[in-house]
């Protein structure tokens, strides 16, 4: 017994076709998909509506042929009544030759007698013996009808008795070569109209083509240009449509690109200045550091050697004793001086205690660096923030109080500190003279608000400065 084995083939391979199919169809330009869709729309449709005609006509007209052709048999049959019973063959003859005459459809008739022998027809070159058995009506019948193929097509045979067959029969034959000659003409004339439809369909297509895809061209040429990099490249807006739509939002796109290209360019230029400033700030700062150590701790460290090589030449134990309180002094004045330098380096404080008590001790250093400024300070933290949001908002508000007091000319200085909705906000306000901030950006002469800003931003936050001639705010909020 054999064995039947069924394979099942790879789907991969029964989608090779579907692929292949697509990728020729994705190939082709979308004017000539709009040209082949309207082509071959045009065609079918043409087809279709001229084989429906020519069916619809085709049993119309053979419907009129079956009735003319019973018509004219039966009118035959009783107009040959009189010719047959007087029998006057040369009447009927003229008959059968008028009938002929008046329907040129018709291409035979003759009459046979009741012994089926033929009396008059109108064959010119001999009747043809074998219509003799084609179609014999029954007696009782009207009218019978027989079709049959011949040399000159179908031909339909209709026959009628005389008389009620008594006085014989009529035989007519009616052609479908004129139907056939009707029918091919109007399809002819269907087919051309095809035609012409055709062309006015691929001329109005190739025109809507144009109109399509012509903006959408220099839309990809517009594309590229940007690209390349020339952002003043625009898409022209050719009609309030869906293409005008598309070029319209791919031009906004461009300006909002050129815009962002702009506003990266100028912040780069403001990076590398602000890389140059904090470089020149860091050398400054570090002179100063130097300064401070070399005059304040170097001096004092300086005179409290010599002042310990002073005692141990000295035998009056009072004189000792003054001496040892005047290095005391010194020692503690130096030590303060370098808690001093510590804390404006970096304040202990910030790390042990936090942002709340580190901006108290701060305020009150600021207080006594400028006692003509009234600082209000209110801090609503509820906990710890992480550490590097505390040197941020620290660093922020050290430096807008700086800015306050070294160019607001204000009297009042207002720090508040809150958490909501998952950020720190921090206001820094002042009643000062207010600056053009924006300006101030763009010229790139202050440091600090770079700075500020580069904080505020490298933690997701944003910084927002509001400032009139009654004074100046500051706004931070950082995302805890």
């Amino acid at each position: 017994m054999s064995r039947l084995s069924l394979k099942a083939r790879p789907t991969s391979q029964l989608n090779i076709a579907p692929e292949k199919v697509w990728r020729w169809a994705g190939s082709v330009s979308v004017r000539t998909k709009i040209l082949g869709i309207v082509l071959t729309l045009t065609i079918v449709l043409g087809l279709g509506i001229t084989w429906q005609v020519r069916l619809m006509m085709s049993r119309a007209l053979l419907a009129e042929l079956q009735e003319r052709g019973q018509s004219v048999t039966s009118d035959l049959a009783a107009r040959a009544v009189d010719p047959i019973l007087l029998n006057d063959t040369f009447a009927l003859h003229e008959l059968l030759t008028e009938t002929l005459a008046n329907h040129s459809d018709i291409i035979y008739a003759f009459v046979l007698n009741s012994q089926n022998q033929v009396l008059a027809h109108t064959f010119a070159q001999g009747f043809p013996t074998g219509l003799l058995s084609l179609n014999s009506p029954d007696k009782a019948a009207v009218i019978t009808h027989q079709l049959y193929q011949s040399d000159q097509g179908r031909i339909h045979d209709f026959a009628a008795p005389i008389f009620e067959g008594k006085a014989g029969v009529v035989r007519l034959g009616v052609s479908e070569t004129r139907l056939d000659n009707t029918i091919n003409a109007i399809t002819s004339q269907l087919l051309f109209t095809t035609l012409l439809v055709a062309v006015a369909g691929i001329v109005a297509a190739s025109l809507l083509t144009w109109l399509l895809t012509r903006p959408i061209l220099q839309l990809v040429e517009t594309t590229r240009q940007v690209g390349k990099g020339n952002l003043s490249a625009r898409a022209p807006h050719w009609a309030d449509d869906e293409i005008g739509a598309l070029a319209d939002a791919f031009n906004q796109m461009v300006s909002d690109l050129a815009a962002s290209q702009q506003a990266v360019a100028e912040k780069e230029v403001a990076r590398s200045r602000l890389l140059a400033q904090l470089i020149n700030a860091q050398e400054e700062e570090r002179r100063r550091i130097a300064r401070d150590l070399h005059d304040g701790v170097g001096q004092a460290l300086t005179s409290l050697m010599v002042g310990l090589k002073l005692v141990n030449q000295i035998d009056d134990p009072q004189a000792i004793l003054t001496k040892t309180t005047e290095l005391r002094q010194v020692t503690g004045e130096t030590l303060e001086e370098v808690r001093l330098l510590s804390r404006q380096l970096r304040p202990s404080v910030l790390d042990d205690l936090g942002l709340a008590v580190a901006l108290e001790r701060y305020a009150a250093e600021f207080f006594s660096r400028f006692p003509n400024m009234t600082v209000d300070l209110h801090c609503d933290l509820s906990r710890r923030l992480p550490l590097p949001i505390e040197i941020t908002l620290y660093r922020v508000v050290q430096e807008a109080m700086t800015n306050a007091a070294r160019h607001s000319q204000a009297n009042t200085l207002s720090v508040v500190l809150s958490t909501r909705n998952g950020q720190v906000q921090a206001i820094i306000e002042d009643n000062g003279c207010g600056f053009d901030p924006e300006a101030t950006r763009r010229a790139g002469s202050s440091v600090g608000l770079h700075s500020m800003t580069e904080r505020a931003e490298l933690l997701g936050g944003t910084l927002k400065i509001e400032s009139n001639p009654t004074g100046t705010t500051v706004y931070v909020e950082v995302p805890l």
